[in-house]
């Protein structure tokens, strides 16, 4: 049985962690150099680290603060924000990435996927999509879910995937920050449509979430979070032992 992974999220904004909900309203949280040491220490599995504003800002990663963070973290790093280029993805891998994500920059160069899965290896490879209900579809968005692309997002991934993305993140926007559970609805239907391991971003607000995430979708690979650790709601070490208490295989 594949373990299941438990990931905490960094959304960084002027170098300063920060969370919101459905991608609004942010609120200052800690220093993700710090904040990145403690998840590290206390369990996580992997870290993901969003610079949320570079895309649309139109500019590079925060390479510095990227780098420090790096050097405290001693589990694999995904890094995402303003990736347009294979420029970027290799700044972001000297910076210390494991991987490097990418989501706004692969709506505008659909080849970068393809092309960067090509240089570095899929495993390298994350494709992250913020996915929001429009007309009963579901839509792609980009810099930082502030523009409608109108692609939607099922067949998105699924060309994602072919074209070399080794993972999905699928971000939620109905359900980010809201706390009342993972969109298993999406989720089920990127699942079906894809056979690379799927990160579920959005809706957690406690353990139970995360519970019924990988009981009502086996096939599901990990579930990110943010506030609920950042805030101190949910510990990643209680987290996982409720999950492995119901029959979930983790890491402890």
């Amino acid at each position: 049985m594949i373990t299941k992974r438990i990931i905490p999220c960094l959304d960084v904004r002027d170098g300063r962690v920060v969370k919101g909900v459905n991608f609004t309203g942010l609120h200052d949280v800690s220093s993700p150099v710090e904040l990145a040491k403690f998840y590290s220490d206390g369990g996580a599995d992997e870290l993901v680290f969003y610079d949320i504003t570079a895309s649309h800002e139109a500019r590079g990663i925060f390479t510095d603060i990227l780098t420090e963070t790096a050097k405290n973290v001693f589990i694999p790093l995904t890094v995402g924000g303003g990736i347009s280029s294979l420029d970027d993805f290799d700044r972001a891998l000297k910076c210390g990435a494991d991987k490097v994500s990418v989501n706004s920059g692969a709506v505008a160069n659909p080849e970068l996927v393809s092309d960067a899965a090509r240089l570095y290896g899929d495993q390298c490879v994350v494709l992250s999509v913020d996915v929001k209900r429009v007309g009963g579809a579901f839509h792609v968005f980009r810099n930082g879910g502030r523009i409608d692309t109108g692609l939607d997002a099922i067949e998105w991934m699924r060309r994602g995937a072919d074209s070399g993305a080794g993972e999905l993140v699928v971000n939620s926007m109905d359900t980010d920050g809201v706390k009342s559970g993972f969109d298993i609805e999406l989720l089920r239907a990127v699942a079906g449509a894809v056979s690379v391991p799927i990160i579920a971003s959005g809706g957690a607000g406690g353990a139970q979430d995360f519970i019924d995430l990988f009981l009502a979708l086996p096939g599901i690979d990990a579930g990110l979070a943010a506030s609920i650790f950042h805030f101190g709601e949910v510990t990643i070490a209680d987290l996982k032992y409720r999950l492995r208490e119901e029959g979930v295989n983790v890491r402890l």
